[in-house]
């Protein structure tokens, strides 16, 4: 696209807000190279990174960006051979690090959410870790090569701090030598040119032998290293210069390590740069608070409430455009200063920042089509030093339009055909439309030509459009009124402004008939889109406060379900713990009863005490039964004949059809409505018709055989049958019984007698005697 296009859209004032956002130097490079893609896939990616980016914005409230610096010089330099400074060396490290912890904050976010173009991008940061450990190992956070960088410069500096301190030594004692104290000006030891040097006054400036270094201003002052510590300061001087030398060697050594990675670095340095770019624009989203568009190559754009991204939130007006599917042409009417430009700009401006990746400020569900160019003719294209007029300037621009526009181009003209003779120009305008309409690009075009009005009006795909202005403050209103044209309203300003009602009458009189019928038709047009727009708003508040309501009653209804089952849970567990109370206390008592019947000779069947027990057992609520008929009836597919509640109506029913899968028809007193079965509960399932059956009737035996034949039972069948057989014996009061389990390989024995040990009815049993079976039968005592 052009670039001037960027300065007339004002795109370039958008970029420079962006970069306001970024966190490094790499971030406002890449905003300054910012520019619309004309490719739907490219832009599809650069809008869901931002909202990638938006997400992790929104989740953690910031990304760290700390210690990332823009190190692709120092690279450049290492590479060649370059010696890099102790600070240049530690923005490397720096950047390494503050790399990697931004991958793995980003990888941690991608564990919570799904940020698919993020985790691909920051996975290609190398950690580096050796580069990083090698640099901080020898500098230090204040840029110092430290002592034990090397072995080598831990000696010298150690030999440095004992020369340092013998020199002092020797100057103090000079200084603290009352010999010397009225020789110098005061008692201090100094530093010039990094030499160690003492404060003497002039007159004595050949008792300490020596060199001068430097004077005071007045020159009464000589700072004089004396000849005692010359030799020292040589040596000092040696030394030092043996630190630069070996901090040098260290300092080459590190930059052939950097120069070694530089094209890790480098692609490190690139991915940081992208993921600054992608911050800024996210965090530029969330300021202007701007919507991820839906993006699509047809041409076509659908924006609501799209407001103008450089005018103050409180003054900018909201305008809602839809383009390129019925119509592909807009014509903008209406009076000077009234926002027409303004609606071209932000037309403009939204299609560029889709195109780059920008979110763009307006409400959720808004399109924009990516355009090959987008081109515009607006503002005053006079150029002095071409000697062209206003118009002449005007035509060339328009003439570069359409000689460069294809199909998939979006074009903003302000003003079309303004400029020159208005019969010529309003002709002008509507030839340079109709071609544009037959190339198939989108246009938008504003103008003062009441032709124009009515070649949009018997045009196919062209549709009208005005910014409305307010007769009665004299103020344009600056909203954007889409099918219907502008009126000029010249009458009603004149007369407002106190111009004769004679005057306007006379100039009411040549207005021809036609041109007064197109005013009236236009004033009714308002007045009807007004009412609508008015009992629209309205109804989208009704509807919003409705579902509010709904909301708000379904939230209460639910807590009123965890309510009551909690109430339900904590009486039943309640009433649990009194009956298991109750049970031990009567199992205590029944145990009493036996021990006494057993002494006392009491004649207590044994089998009341059974079936007592057994009451006891059966009261013994269980709530988690209850829990799941209920949660059965919640979850139950409606049917027809069944019971439900309306859950939006609170209202009972009968299902008397079932119109789909999730649909039926509900009778609810005189009324039938077809509900969904999401708002349905089922209350009562429908009747079903059982089937006549027979009463199964049990004869109990009068008695129990005192005996039970085992043999051929497996050991589990056995002592099932025991067990029973063993019940029934108590319940008949027979004191003693024989079990046949045969002889065999005692298994079956074994089994028999280690279930014995074990029953509750058992006294006591022993092996068959004589006559008994002997071996093959057990002889059970019962209680």
């Amino acid at each position: 696209m052009n670039e001037r296009i960027f300065r007339t859209l004002e795109f370039v004032k958008v970029l420079e807000r962006l970069k306001q956002h970024t966190s490094t130097s790499l971030g406002r490079e890449k905003i300054e190279k910012l520019r619309p893609t004309s490719n739907l896939e490219e832009a599809t990616r650069l809008q869901n990174l931002t909202f990638e980016g938006y997400t992790v914005l929104r989740l953690k409230g910031s990304v760290p960006f700390g210690g990332i610096r823009d190190i692709r010089r120092f690279i450049s330099r290492a590479k060649l051979g370059s010696m890099l400074a102790a600070a240049e060396l530690l923005d490397v490290a720096g950047t390494i690090y503050g790399g990697w912890r931004l991958r793995k904050f980003l990888e941690g976010m991608g564990e919570e959410q799904e940020l698919p173009l993020l985790q691909e991008l920051v996975s290609t940061i190398e950690r580096l870790q050796n580069v990083e450990d090698e640099i901080t190992a020898c500098i230090d956070e204040n840029a110092v090569v430290v002592d034990h960088a090397s072995a080598a410069l831990a000696q010298i500096r150690s030999q440095l701090r004992t020369a340092e301190a013998r020199i002092k030594e020797r100057l103090e004692q000079i200084l603290r030598s009352s010999q010397y104290q009225k020789m110098l000006q005061e008692n201090l030891v100094s530093v010039r040119g990094d030499r160690y040097v003492i404060p003497v006054k002039q007159e004595y400036r050949h008792v300490f032998g020596g060199m001068i270094h430097d004077q005071s201003a007045s020159g009464a002052t000589l700072f004089i290293e004396p000849e005692v510590v010359v030799q020292a300061n040589n040596q000092l001087r040696e030394l030092r210069m043996k630190e630069e030398r070996e901090i040098e060697r260290i300092l080459m050594q590190l930059s052939a390590i950097v120069a070694e990675h530089n094209d890790l670095l480098m692609d490190n340095v690139e991915t940081l740069s992208e993921l600054d770019f992608v911050f800024a624009k996210a965090s530029h989203a969330h300021q202007i608070k701007a919507v991820q568009p839906k993006l699509n190559d047809r041409g076509y754009m659908r924006l609501r409430k799209a407001r103008h991204p450089l005018i103050a939130p409180e003054q900018v007006v909201p305008i809602d455009v839809e383009l390129g599917d019925r119509y592909t042409s807009l014509i903008i009417t209406g009076p000077n200063t009234g926002g027409k430009t303004v609606t071209l700009k932000t037309i403009g401006l939204h299609a560029l920042m889709a195109a780059s990746g920008l979110h763009i400020p307006a409400e959720e569900d808004s399109q924009m089509a990516v355009f090959s160019h987008v081109f515009a003719d607006i503002g005053d294209e006079q150029s002095i030093e071409q000697n062209l007029s206003t118009f002449s300037g005007h035509m060339k621009n328009i003439n570069d339009i359409l000689r460069h526009m294809d199909e998939k181009s979006l074009i903003l003209f302000d003003e079309l055909g303004a400029g020159t003779d208005p019969t010529e120009g309003a002709a002008l305008a509507i030839s340079i439309l109709d071609f544009i309409y037959r190339k198939g690009a989108t246009v938008v075009a504003t103008t003062h030509y009441s032709e124009l009005k009515a070649y949009a009006y018997n045009s196919e795909k062209v549709l009208n459009a005005s910014v409305e202005f307010d007769v009665e403050t004299l103020r344009p209103t600056y909203r954007l009124l889409i099918g219907i044209p502008g009126r000029s309203n010249a009458f009603a300003i004149a007369s407002r402004l106190g111009l004769p009602d004679v005057i306007i009458s006379e100039a009411g009189k040549l207005v021809s008939v036609e041109d007064k019928k197109v005013e009236t038709m236009i004033a009714s047009l308002e007045e009807n889109t007004l009412a609508a727009e008015q009992e629209r708003n309205e109804a989208i508040r009704l509807r919003k406060e409705m579902e509010r309501h709904r909301e708000e009653f379904e939230q209460e209804r639910l807590q009123f379900i965890q309510d009551r089952n909690r109430l339900l849970q904590k009486t039943e567990e309640d009433a649990a713990k009194a009956v298991a109370k109750a049970k031990q206390e009567a199992e205590e008592i029944i145990t009493e009863l036996r021990k006494m019947a057993q002494e006392e000779q009491y004649g207590i069947k044994e089998h009341r005490l059974i079936e007592a027990k057994k009451r006891l057992e059966e009261a013994i609520p269980s709530f988690e039964k209850e829990k799941e008929k209920r949660k059965a009836r919640e979850d139950a597919k409606p049917k027809v004949g069944d019971e439900v509640k309306v859950l939006s109506l609170g209202q009972k029913g009968e299902i008397i059809s079932e119109l789909g899968s999730d649909e039926y028809q509900v009778q609810i007193g005189i009324l039938k409505m077809n509900i969904k079965a999401a708002d349905l509960q089922v209350l009562k399932a429908a009747k079903k018709k059982e089937p006549v059956a027979f009463t199964r009737v049990k004869i109990a035996r009068d008695t129990v055989r005192p005996e039970l034949d085992l043999r051929g039972f497996t050991v589990e069948e056995a002592l099932s049958a025991i067990d029973k057989y063993l019940d029934d014996a108590v319940i008949s009061n027979l004191h003693q019984v024989s079990l046949i389990h045969g002889k065999g390989t005692g298994a079956l024995r074994i089994g028999v007698h280690n279930f014995l040990k074990k029953h509750r009815s058992v006294k006591s049993f022993r092996i068959g005697g004589q006559g008994e079976g002997g071996l093959g039968a057990t002889i059970v005592e019962l209680k």
